[in-house]
């Protein structure tokens, strides 16, 4: 038996990277939350003002033996820009800032070593702005933002911004 493990990433709205992160091959489960706040047990009202320091988050359940860590991170910054200092699209605030919360040490060197090398090669315009944190504390958001793009696809929010996001994971990462 295969034991899973867990990647924890925020790169603007939560339903449009737990979507993408459905796609790909090796994920068992994909939850949206928040963290690296300062207030416990926030509720998204609380984290959408931008005072509770958390951002919107996906944690990633995975099997490693399908996909690499490394393979996730790839995922994570094709389907958003972690040039833009907290903000993605139409969303602005800290809750919608790219940032890494690492489980472990191995995590956190992988994370940063790739964002070096992102940043080495020129892979945007613009510097790399994701933050990696250890991660604290992961609060699991409201039953309502679970699944939101599959309960929800005529949601005109996830048509525009979520769709794109799906199609390049799948264009890009569904058969690797």
């Amino acid at each position: 038996m295969t034991t899973t493990q867990t990647a924890t990433f925020g790169g603007g709205c939560f339903w449009c990277v737990e979507a993408a992160f459905e796609e790909v091959p090796g994920v068992r489960d994909v939850t949206s939350g928040y963290a690296a706040g300062h207030v416990e047990d926030p509720t998204y009202e609380q984290v959408c003002t931008g005072e509770t320091g958390h951002a919107e988050v996906v944690q990633i359940e995975y099997d490693p033996d399908e996909v690499a860590y490394s393979d996730l991170l790839k995922v994570f910054f094709t389907v958003h820009d972690p040039t833009t200092l907290n903000r993605q699209g139409p969303d602005v605030g800290s809750q919608y800032r790219s940032i890494i919360c690492t489980h472990d040490e191995e995590q956190q060197r992988i994370a940063e070593e790739y964002i070096e090398e992102l940043d080495a090669e020129d892979a945007y315009e613009d510097d790399v702005v994701t933050e990696v944190e250890a991660l604290e504390t992961f609060y699991r958001a409201e039953e309502k933002h679970q699944n939101y793009y599959e309960k929800n696809p005529g949601d005109a929010y996830c048509t525009f911004n979520a769709d794109p996001k799906i199609e390049k994971v799948r264009q890009k990462f569904a058969t690797q």
